[in-house]
C-alpha cells in the first residue's frame, strides 16, 4: 500500500517539540525531586481562587462550553477597557497565531518576523503556503529597523515578539512606532506579548494606542505565564473589530473549555496575583544574572520570566548533565552555546546555579 501523499508545504514543518516533564525525567533517570526549569511556567501556580472556580464549572462537564465565552470576554473587557468586538479567545494564543495565517495569508504572500524567535510564527506561514522571512536578531534584539528594510508588497503578516521568547529582550516605543510607520497600511503587525505583565523598563510600548488610532495591530496575551494557567490553554487577541471578525470567521466553535474560561475570570478578581508573581520573578532574575555573572558566564538582560544564558561551549552536554542530576531547563536550536532558564522559587533557583557550577567544575 502506498503512503499518503503528504504536500510539500506540509513536510516542511517541524513538530514543537515542549521541554521534558518532570515525570519522564524522573522515570529515564530513577530520580526523585527534579526541578523543571524549561517551559517558562510560574512556580507560584495560579491565584488561590482558581481551585473554587474549578469546582464548580466541572458540575457542567456535560455541557458543552459558552462558545461566546461572555463571562471571560466581558472580565477582560472591564479589565482593559476595551469593547467586546475587539477581543478574541484562544486556546492559548498559539491557536490566535494559528488563525491569523489561516484569516490573512494565502499561498505567495510573506510573514516577517525575527530570528530566533517563537516556532509558531513559521508554522503559521508553511501551514498556509505563505513565504517565512526571519531577519536576524542584532544584539538579541528584534531589529526593527531591518525588518521594514525587508517588508515586499507581500508582506501581509508581521510578528513581533515583545519580550522575545528566547531571549527576553524587549524592543522600545521609539524603535517601534518607527517600524509602524514605515510599515504599508495594510500590512497586520502582530504584537505578541505573553510575557507582557513580567515587563518593568518604562520605554515598554503600550500597544493598545496603536489601536485605537486605528492602526492594523493585534495583541496577542496569555493566561498561561503570569497567571499560571498553562495546563488549561486560555489566551487572547485585542485589535480592531475589522480583525476580530476575521478571525472570528475562522476560529473553531468551542474552542476555549469550560474550565479554562471559569479559572482565567477568577485569576482576572485576584489583584494580587500578577503583583506577587512580579515581585518574586523580578528578585529571582536578580538572582540569576548576579551569579551567573559571578561563574564569568553572560546571560541575557530580560524583561521576562526567563534567562538565556552564553555557556562559551556547546550547551547540549550541559543540559544533559542538568537533567541527569534533576535540572530541567531548555536548549535551543540555533543558539548552541546558550541555555534558557526558567525563573523559579528561590530554592529552585540556587539549586539551577549550584548544579550548573558542579557540572561546569566537573567539564561535563
Amino acid at each position: 500500500m502506498k503512503p499518503p501523499a503528504i504536500p510539500p508545504h506540509i513536510q516542511r514543518l517541524k513538530p514543537y517539540i515542549p521541554g521534558k516533564p518532570i515525570e519522564e525525567v524522573e522515570r529515564e533517570f530513577g530520580l526523585r525531586d527534579v526541578v523543571k526549569l524549561a517551559s517558562n511556567e510560574n512556580p507560584l501556580g495560579p491565584s488561590p481562587r482558581v481551585a473554587g472556580a474549578l469546582t464548580d464549572a466541572a458540575r457542567n462537564l456535560a455541557f458543552y462550553p459558552d462558545g461566546s465565552c461572555y463571562a471571560l470576554t466581558n472580565a477582560l473587557c472591564a479589565h482593559w477597557g476595551v469593547e467586546p468586538d475587539n477581543l478574541i479567545l484562544g486556546n492559548g494564543s498559539d491557536e490566535i497565531i494559528h488563525y491569523l495565517g489561516l484569516a490573512f495569508l494565502r499561498p505567495g504572500d510573506e510573514l516577517l518576523t525575527g530570528d530566533p524567535s517563537f516556532v509558531r510564527y513559521e508554522a503559521a506561514a508553511l501551514l498556509n503556503e505563505a513565504e517565512f522571512v526571519a531577519v536576524p536578531l542584532k544584539e538579541h534584539h528584534f531589529d526593527l529597523d531591518a525588518m521594514a528594510e525587508r517588508l515586499t508588497d507581500r508582506t501581509k503578516l508581521v510578528f513581533i515578539a515583545n519580550p522575545n521568547n528566547p531571549t527576553g529582550t524587549m524592543v522600545g516605543r521609539q524603535a517601534v512606532e518607527r517600524f509602524l510607520d514605515r510599515c504599508p497600511e495594510e500590512v497586520i503587525v502582530v504584537m505578541d506579548e505573553a510575557y507582557y505583565e513580567y515587563v518593568d523598563d518604562p520605554d515598554y510600548p503600550q500597544s493598545w494606542e496603536y489601536v485605537r488610532q486605528g492602526r492594523n495591530v493585534v495583541i496577542l496575551r496569555t493566561f498561561s505565564k503570569i497567571y499560571a494557567l498553562a495546563a488549561l490553554r486560555v489566551g487572547y487577541g485585542m485589535a480592531r473589530p475589522e480583525i476580530i471578525h476575521a478571525l472570528h470567521q475562522v476560529r473553531e466553535p468551542f474552542n476555549v473549555n469550560s474550565l479554562a474560561q471559569a479559572a482565567a475570570v477568577a485569576s482576572l478578581e485576584d489583584a494580587e496575583q500578577v503583583p506577587r508573581s512580579r515581585e518574586v520573578n523580578a528578585e529571582g532574575r536578580e538572582f540569576l544574572c548576579r551569579e551567573l555573572r559571578r561563574m564569568g558566564l553572560s546571560p541575557v538582560e530580560t524583561q521576562a520570566n526567563f534567562v538565556l544564558v552564553d555557556l562559551g561551549q556547546p550547551s547540549r552536554p550541559v543540559f544533559e548533565a542538568l537533567m541527569r542530576r534533576g535540572v530541567i531547563v531548555r536548549v535551543l536550536g540555533g543558539l548552541e552555546t546558550h541555555l534558557r532558564v526558567t525563573i523559579g522559587k528561590p530554592e529552585d533557583n540556587a539549586r539551577f546555579i549550584d548544579t550548573l557550577a558542579a557540572v561546569l567544575a566537573d567539564g561535563r
